[in-house]
């Protein structure tokens, strides 16, 4: 890893069939979508959750990851402050797998973690 990187903490998977998966980037983009769309590859080998454009790539990092469960809140920290997104209000930020996601409300694009309950 780099100086600048650091490891995302691992994220707890209740139901792959029906759970979504959330990542949030330093520039305030989301994405969501369902955690079936991840495929198992042989070890040692990943997968791309979200897109970075090319010029963004030295600048722009994934944030935060968190595991939803269906019909479950994803919390947003942003600061002192926290922004609880219903399983509903997701929908904006569904895409395909390694898509680029959608911008957070002005002032909640400082992005500091992600948990569901």
């Amino acid at each position: 890893l780099g100086s600048s990187a650091r490891v995302l903490q691992p994220v707890a998977v209740g139901n792959v069939d029906s759970d979504r998966i959330v990542i949030a980037t330093s520039a305030g983009h989301v994405l969501a979508f369902a955690l079936a769309d991840v495929p198992e590859l042989d070890k040692g080998k990943g997968n791309k959750l979200i897109e970075i454009p090319k010029a963004k790539r030295g600048t722009e990092k994934v944030v935060a990851v968190a595991v939803v469960a269906e019909g479950g809140k994803l919390i947003v920290k942003s600061g002192t402050r926290t922004m609880t997104l219903s399983w509903k209000e997701l929908d904006e930020y569904l895409g395909t797998r390694a898509s680029r996601g959608s911008l957070l409300p002005r002032g909640w694009q400082k992005v500091d973690s992600l948990s569901s309950e």
